[in-house]
């Protein structure tokens, strides 16, 4: 495991003629890939999703919960090893066996990572994933503020400084997931608490760390990673994935911390405008006790709690103890004033997601985010409020499957989902960019 990451100052600049930048600023620009948040179809990657969910895994057992002929699982996995993503397990051959398609393979994890970094109002994590989307090591940092080019430079120059930590394991790709509009194509991003617009976080990130990077916005992200990576129910109408499990014809992925937002999974894929999210945060919700200006995000963020637990005289008005984990310990502790507080956004919260469901009807619904996770006991008030606000027959509410770490699963699968989508080309694309820069 890597060691904690010091927050340190940006990046020293490297002296670059005008020409030899700009070449190098396109070639880094040509290395952004825009995320993929859905289910594999293709061959390879069927295979490759056997291999990841049900390895060590026999050729012949591939073919079956693939659906594909043993020819084509032959091939696949012949070009999977000479890609180096996945190896074989001789020594779990079936005894008296002959033949290499009785030798089962699995997922080749140890010599590689990824890199996710979710960039929040507050806080950016910076996490290294396996292949598995295994979290292997993550650290936080403030997200650095400053000017948009200093605040690039120095989120890049962390981000380069973690990974040289990683001796033994080859990173293939960069993924990013943040709040704002997100340009997956371009990898640029307006982030109006930030002050970025039109910051080209794709092309700095990938020519200072050499590697390709993709970027989705952190809702998509998150729900992609209860897509890709989470427990799923299966349902009547379902998508397969490549080992033959099922997800949710459509589902809904409702989030609240500092900000609140939606993502809408149709058919084994996130939905994602070109033109970028939509918003929830202007959803009208009036609360006397959490004050706000009758929209949603100001009413149920974490500063709004923390800004009314102040006033409420439950915590200081400053310093140390004034914060989001005070107000929760003191629920915790019996405090009334803080549990009616937490209650009253579990209230808003439930008859929020009430209304999103009634709108769109899906087949399954997750609710993630500290305002979710953090207070569990908060959970069967906002199931109350869902089930006294919704017009609609009951629907139970599942709870992500990553609890508070949600923000890294989301950052985890952005840098992932390439390799799921195409392991071969994936590996090909990483391979070349460390070849152009060698």
């Amino acid at each position: 495991m890597a060691p904690s990451l010091q927050v340190a100052s940006p990046a020293p600049a490297v002296r670059h003629t005008p020409t030899a930048h700009a070449k190098r600023a396109l070639l880094a620009r040509h290395h952004i890939v825009a995320p993929s948040l859905r289910v594999a179809e293709a061959a390879a990657a069927s295979v490759f999703g056997a291999a990841r969910l049900r390895g060590p895994i026999a050729r012949d057992v591939i073919a079956q919960v693939t659906g594909l002929s043993i020819a084509t699982v032959n091939r696949q996995v012949t070009a999977l090893l000479d890609a180096g993503v996945l190896r074989e397990r001789a020594d779990l051959a079936v005894s008296g066996a002959i033949g290499r398609p009785r030798v089962p393979v699995e997922v080749n994890h140890e010599p590689f990572l990824t890199l996710g970094i979710h960039i929040g109002a507050r806080t950016t994590s910076i996490v290294a994933t396996d292949l598995f989307g295994r979290t292997l090591d993550v650290v936080e940092m403030p997200t650095p503020r400053g000017t948009q080019n200093a605040a690039l430079a120095s989120l890049a120059g962390s981000a380069r400084r973690y990974l040289s930590r990683w001796h033994r394991r080859r990173p293939l790709w960069v993924g990013v997931a943040a709040g704002g509009v997100v340009d997956s194509v371009t990898g640029q991003l307006d982030h109006a608490r930030l002050g970025w617009s039109g910051a080209p976080v794709g092309a700095v990130l990938a020519e200072t760390l050499g590697l390709p990077v993709s970027l989705a916005s952190h809702v998509d992200a998150m729900a992609g990673a209860e897509l890709l990576l989470g427990v799923r129910r299966f349902s009547a109408q379902s998508a397969t994935d490549a080992a033959g499990r099922t997800a949710p014809a459509t589902s809904l992925y409702v989030y609240a911390r500092e900000t609140v937002g939606y993502a809408l999974s149709i058919g084994g894929q996130v939905h994602s405008p070109t033109s970028g999210p939509g918003t929830i945060a202007a959803l009208p919700a009036q609360s006397d006790i959490l004050g706000g200006s009758g929209q949603l995000e100001s009413t149920v963020s974490d500063e709004a709690v923390l800004t009314a637990a102040r006033k409420l005289h439950i915590v200081p008005a400053e310093g140390p103890a004034s914060t989001i984990a005070a107000v929760l310990r003191a629920a915790r502790q019996g405090h009334v004033q803080a549990a009616e507080l937490l209650a009253e956004r579990a209230r808003v919260l439930g008859e929020a997601v009430a209304l999103l469901r009634d709108m769109l009807n899906p087949d399954d619904l997750v609710v993630g985010g500290q305002a979710f996770t953090e207070y569990p006991e908060g959970m069967a008030m906002v199931e109350d409020a869902f089930a006294k606000r919704s017009v609609l027959p009951p629907r139970d509410i599942r709870v992500t499957a990553f609890g508070n770490r949600v923000q890294e699963a989301g950052a985890g699968v952005v840098s992932l989902g390439g390799l799921y989508a195409d392991p071969i080309a994936a590996m090909r694309r990483a391979q070349s960019r460390r070849l152009e820069l060698a």
